[in-house]
């Protein structure tokens, strides 16, 4: 333990102020991080879950130290760890090409209820170094997540296309660049009126092969209206 927090454990004004802001600077750097890349959970909210979770650690602490209400004093944190769900869940979305958004964003919504339940127990030191690994998954090893995806072995490529010779130069196009087809899936799109076709593939690469070099060649074929991983 540092030993600058030494004198911040107990409940008093100055413990409880420094919980609170530390509770809004946790909270607001992750939030900003999620708010620069445009996520639907952004600064605010990050910045309200993490302060609402650290005021109810310091609640249950008055309650057992100062009113003497002998109860289970993590009772009011387990709440928030359940409830903080029903606020993640509101994050995650499909898509109509059934690719799911908002995972890492309901995860940092989630690590930032726990880093708030640790300011408000007075455990700076975890609150402090798990903020800072977070921001360090989210803003570097994103970078590494990214390379790791450009070269995956096999992936779900969902394209709307304008008809069938479009969709024979497709595959032509992926059988001379040495991408196996394990699955194809062709269904109609109701809710466009421009074109009324679409196909999901199941593809294994070769080595050498970029995801991202494969999704702009594919684009590009006469007929192609979108593409896009799964």
């Amino acid at each position: 333990m540092l030993p600058i927090f030494d004198g911040l454990r107990d409940v008093t004004l100055a413990s409880v102020t420094t919980r609170m802001l530390l509770a809004v600077l946790c909270g607001g750097l992750i939030g900003i991080e999620r708010a620069y890349k445009r996520r639907p959970a952004g600064f605010r909210t990050h910045i309200l879950i993490c302060l609402g979770a650290a005021i109810t650690t310091l609640t249950s602490q008055f309650l057992y130290l100062n009113l003497h209400y002998y109860t289970d004093m993590a009772r009011l944190g387990a709440q928030v760890v359940a409830g903080i769900g029903f606020i993640g869940a509101g994050t995650i979305v499909v898509t109509r090409q059934h690719r799911v958004k908002g995972l890492t964003t309901a995860a940092g919504l989630w690590a930032s209820a726990i880093i708030g339940l640790a300011l408000g127990g007075g455990f700076y030191e975890g609150a402090l170094l798990t903020t800072v690994l977070v921001l360090v998954a989210e803003s570097f090893l994103s970078r590494l997540e990214y390379r790791i995806l450009d070269h995956v072995p096999e992936i779900n490529l969902y394209m709307e296309y304008t008809g069938k010779p479009c969709l024979e130069e497709v595959l032509r196009f992926l059988r001379e660049n040495k991408v196996s087809l394990q699955d194809m899936e062709i269904t109609r799109n109701s809710d466009s009126e421009s074109h009324n076709a679409c196909a999901i593939f199941s593809l294994r690469f070769s080595k050498g092969v970029s995801v991202d070099e494969l999704l702009t060649h594919v684009s590009q074929i006469e007929g192609v209206i979108t593409v896009q991983e799964l």
